[in-house]
């Protein structure tokens, strides 16, 4: 089954709008949990503008379930960060410094030596890596070549397109990009822009997506209906 991992991303936008410490980020890291979630993901940027780096040691010591971290591996700092809080897993993304939202996957073949070279000093401290990929098999295919145990699959073109109603363009790529990841040995994630209305139809296409990582439209969601049913809904989404 397909597992939900929370970004908690915009718990802390919303903290820092006002100082202090409400909402409680490590509160709600525990409740997603409680709630169902099975793992908390956070992408610290170098400008600390939502988790702060402090954030990832304090999250670190009460995430129970698998705990995940997104960044840029070209920053040193979040290299440094990952090895000293050693997660579950670490999703490696090509962000550039002051990037609003990941928006594109890394070209794994012109950057495959760079690749190789990052992934290994993870994957020598035991920490399971995750790169970023555009749904392309041509990616994929160069992806298996880096060493990664996953890779996650950017899923912002299935968004836009599913919600101008092609629903059938939009998942093409991504059912051939997965199959290709199953065949080459790589775990499968998934993410951007994926929410209660398209959720279902991508997992129904691909079951075999082991993660996906949902975290701004599940926390504008929660504005509504509240966290402990968004979480709900989501898993329902996942398993229907």
């Amino acid at each position: 089954m397909t597992r939900l991992s929370v970004n908690i991303n915009k718990i802390a936008t919303l903290r820092n709008s006002r100082g202090g410490n409400n909402p409680n980020l490590l509160q709600v890291a525990k409740d997603c949990e409680r709630f169902g979630a099975e793992g908390i993901t956070v992408h610290p940027r170098p400008d600390e503008r939502h988790i702060r780096y402090q954030d990832v040691y304090d999250l670190k010591e009460i995430v129970t379930t698998e705990f995940n971290i997104e960044g840029n591996p070209k920053e040193q700092k979040f290299v440094d960060l990952v090895l000293a809080n050693k997660p579950t897993q670490v999703t490696l993304v090509p962000d550039t410094l002051n990037q609003l939202t990941s928006d594109h996957g890394w070209d794994t073949i012109k950057e495959l030596n760079y690749l190789k070279e990052i992934i290994s000093v993870f994957n020598n401290a035991g920490i399971r890596v995750s790169i970023f990929v555009d749904p392309s098999v041509e990616m994929v295919k160069a992806a298996a070549k880096t060493g990664t145990d996953r890779i996650e699959l950017y899923t912002e073109s299935y968004a836009k397109e599913f919600a101008a109603g092609e629903k059938e363009t939009a998942i093409a790529p991504i059912i051939l990009a997965a199959a290709a990841a199953k065949e080459l040995g790589l775990g499968i994630n998934a993410g951007h822009d994926l929410d209660r209305t398209n959720l279902a139809y991508l997992i129904k296409a691909i079951p075999y997506i082991d993660e996906v990582s949902i975290g701004h439209a599940l926390i504008c969601d929660a504005l509504y209906l509240g966290l402990e049913n968004t979480i709900q809904l989501y898993k329902r989404a996942l398993t229907n």
